[in-house]
């Protein structure tokens, strides 16, 4: 596959936002070829929303109280093919997506997890790779498929453990390489051919 040309991105978040940001501002760079034209989020009071209003991104909440998931997700497809958009990118988006959406968009969701896949999957990644006492930990971008952080992995960065580290400043330092990965790794997506063979991205 290949994504030439200027790719329509749409954001899912749930919480701060700082990878949108991250996103947004390589896209306004130059760096990646792409236009974030929609940010959506289950949580009214994600502070990722006004970040994306700050830089004219739309921004919308759609709530999943009360709805089953499916349900939930149909009201996410249809807002997003509405916005004609190509890649997904999940950003601290707390929930998991059910085939139904992933269906519809794979092999065009992106996330990134806060460890080296597939050690750590699912929450606190950070704290899980602190408390087993890992000496490298880091970040993976990957697609995202129908189970929890095992889609086939685009790029990883990691990140020496200290001695002194605990789970926050580990966690500040594996963020500071999640700005730089994702990025990155869409730029890669969208600019070299590339295939999956088994779970293998390759890269031409």
């Amino acid at each position: 596959m290949s994504g030439a040309g200027t790719a329509r991105l749409a954001v899912l978040l749930s919480g701060r936002g700082s990878n949108l940001v991250a996103i947004a501002d390589a896209c306004r760079r130059g760096e990646v070829p792409a236009e974030i034209v929609l940010v959506l989020s289950n949580k009214a009071d994600a502070a990722g929303l006004e970040r994306a209003r700050e830089r004219g991104i739309p921004a919308r909440v759609v709530p999943a109280k009360g709805l089953s998931r499916e349900e939930h997700e149909r009201q996410l497809i249809a807002a997003l093919e509405k916005a004609q958009v190509e890649w997904v990118c999940l950003a601290g988006y707390m929930r998991l997506l059910t085939p139904l959406f992933i269906e519809r968009f794979f092999p065009r969701i992106v996330n990134v997890h806060p460890a080296l896949l597939p050690s750590f999957p699912g929450v606190e990644a950070q704290r899980q790779a602190w408390e087993y006492g890992v000496k490298v930990a880091g970040c993976t971008v990957h697609l995202v498929d129908a189970g929890c952080d095992t889609g086939p992995i685009v790029l990883q960065r990691t990140v020496e453990v200290g001695e002194d580290d605990t789970p926050e400043t580990l966690s500040a330092r594996i963020l500071e390489q999640e700005h730089i990965a994702y990025p990155t790794a869409l730029r890669r997506l969208l600019t070299r051919p590339w295939r999956l063979d088994g779970r293998r991205l390759v890269f031409e």
